[in-house]
């Protein structure tokens, strides 16, 4: 698995994995910071311009994560793809809060077991419930530096 920047031609297989707009995808390229996890199998460096996807394909990406940082918390604000995507994904805002002293702070709807398996991993701290989101209830998780 290998995780890099998204980039504005992955929106596309963005908006497929997390049920979204590609507008919207494009916009959290450009508006986050936005890594992606592709499956390690495929050439990193081959033209993908002839995707039926304009860009990156969605069976090539295991998941995807989007976060931000504001006074002293990282705020993920999007995760989604594979368990093992998630974890591996996760572990990168982690790494840049830890090198700030930061905190990090979850979402997790609770039906996602992917992104509580990967926080709990982590050492994320449950810290109860978060807001709702469409009328869905969510999970807040919380690692301190």
């Amino acid at each position: 698995m290998n995780v890099r920047d998204a980039l504005e031609a992955d929106a596309d297989a963005l908006a497929s994995i997390a049920d979204s707009p590609t507008d919207v995808m494009r916009n959290l390229v450009h508006d986050r910071t936005v890594r992606v996890a592709e499956d390690g199998s495929h050439d990193p460096n081959a033209d993908v311009s002839g995707s039926q996807y304009d860009g990156s394909d969605p069976e090539d990406l295991l998941g995807f994560i989007s976060f931000d940082a504001r006074e002293d918390t990282v705020h993920v604000t999007q995760l989604d793809g594979t368990k093992e995507a998630c974890k591996r994904l996760l572990a990168e805002p982690v790494r840049f809060a830890e090198r700030e002293s930061m905190a990090v702070e979850v979402l997790a709807a609770r039906d996602a077991d992917s992104i509580e398996t990967a926080a709990e991993d982590l050492g994320f701290d449950r810290r109860g419930r978060g807001p709702r989101f469409d009328g869905s209830p969510t999970v807040r998780f919380r690692l301190e530096p």
